[in-house]
């Protein structure tokens, strides 16, 4: 289908405003995206209409509740062609999604002397549950390399993975490098050595098209409000197989089977994993969100993004002055744009840029070892969606022109 792009804005009001007299461009889409309309009205009806706990009752409400809350993870399972809505599991976010896994899966296979690998471009909630079970178990992290561009070096990845590596955790999408990683042939690779593959797709879910069979990944992590989502629900999918054996982090109501004074039993997946209350208006706003996703095509989203990616490059490329981090070819990455201006603080960048009414993100992106890796204490992001046009990136380049502008030469 032929999106009207340029229309998109309109299904979101708080992009319809001035941001310090400015029209406001809005480019920190990798930290939260915004809700449309849609999104904002699926919470309004729940909340007016159907406002009830899940599984629990069997009144009218409870049971359009549960309806709603069951019928946004059939739409989760769809979205991502996961083959069951039973390793479909509702959680808060990736963070709390990967740490179920470390800690959960990882205390039930890593031993004494086991490898655990990732890479040097995760974000803090790829490493730190990994750092914390290496250390609760006595086990080796490793950290794949990565080339010049910023991709992930794959003869490195091959030496890392050995038959000790128990399971490995890779981001699908760089949060800063905007690299794409290829999934499904790591994954091939970690198999045939024996171990689990983890992907945090919380860059990559909202962008582009993702079927967890194809990838054949053990689990995948992604967050609702990076894809227009409210904040504070997320999904873990995991096979079955796996989730079977894995005991849960949580106890309490709604995921008991029988409770007797000394012991209890689950119930099946993916209740099993999912203690207490739910956010209940959380999935049936990501349900709401992922229909607005699908009416429009993850492919076309996708291309959409490349389309403006190769549309900036070369314009920042003219800039001199301008070091951007990741690859340069619009097909290897995401709307992601990590940069730094020679000279000016990307916290003075980030400000300068408000000033003329683009949102861009500055400092580390939770990503310090990768910082570190690139010998930068901190970098300006810029980060495009589905709702970001032509004219966005202009404005953009403008601003970043007029930054470089005053802090090299001031106001003379």
């Amino acid at each position: 289908m032929t999106v009207p792009y340029e229309h998109l804005r309109e299904d979101f009001k708080i992009l319809q405003q001035h941001v310090n007299d400015e029209p406001l461009v809005y480019l920190d889409n990798a930290a939260t995206t915004q809700k449309p309309e849609a999104v904002l009205k699926a919470l309004e009806t729940y909340y007016h209409t159907s406002n009830a706990n899940v599984h629990r009752g069997v009144h009218t409400l409870a049971e359009r509740a549960t309806t709603q809350y069951e019928g946004a993870r059939e739409k989760v399972r769809r979205f991502i062609n996961a083959p069951s809505t039973a390793e479909v599991l509702f959680t808060r976010g990736t963070t709390t999604s990967l740490n179920w896994v470390a800690r959960s899966l990882g205390d039930l296979i890593i031993e004494e002397g086991d490898e655990i690998v990732i890479s040097f471009m995760e974000h803090h909630s790829n490493i730190i549950p990994w750092q914390q079970l290496a250390k609760r178990k006595g086990a080796k992290l490793k950290y794949i390399e990565l080339t010049d561009d910023g991709k992930l070096d794959m003869d490195d990845a091959r030496e890392k993975i050995t038959e000790q590596t128990k399971i490995v955790s890779l981001v699908h999408v760089s949060n800063v490098l905007g690299v794409v990683n290829p999934i499904r042939e790591l994954t091939d690779y970690v198999h045939d050595k024996g171990g689990v593959m983890v992907v945090d797709g919380a860059q990559a879910v909202p962008h582009m098209p993702v079927d967890v069979q194809a990838l054949d990944a053990d689990f995948y992590a992604f967050s609702g409000h990076k894809m227009m989502a409210p904040t504070g629900i997320g999904v873990l999918y995991g096979k079955r197989k796996w989730l079977e054996k894995m005991e849960p982090l949580e106890f309490g109501g709604e995921m008991i089977d029988f409770v007797e004074l000394q012991d209890s039993t689950w119930k099946e997946l993916p209740w099993k994993f999912e203690a207490g209350t739910p956010n209940i208006a959380g999935a049936i706003g990501l349900g709401a969100a992922i229909d607005y996703l699908e009416n429009i095509g993850m492919r076309e989203i996708m291309d959409h993004e490349q389309n403006l990616v190769a549309y900036l490059m070369p314009k920042l490329e003219e800039i001199e002055g301008l070091t951007l981090f990741g690859p340069k070819k619009a097909s290897d990455r995401t709307g992601v744009i990590a940069f730094n201006i020679d000279g000016v603080h990307p916290h003075d960048v980030a400000t300068a840029m408000d000033m003329e009414g683009v949102a861009v993100r500055a400092g580390h992106h939770c990503a310090q070892p990768l910082m570190n890796y690139l010998n930068q204490p901190a970098t300006a992001r810029a980060s495009f969606y589905l709702y970001n046009t032509v004219a966005d990136a202009d404005k953009f380049v403008d601003a970043l022109k007029a930054t470089k502008e005053f802090f090299i030469h001031g106001l003379d």
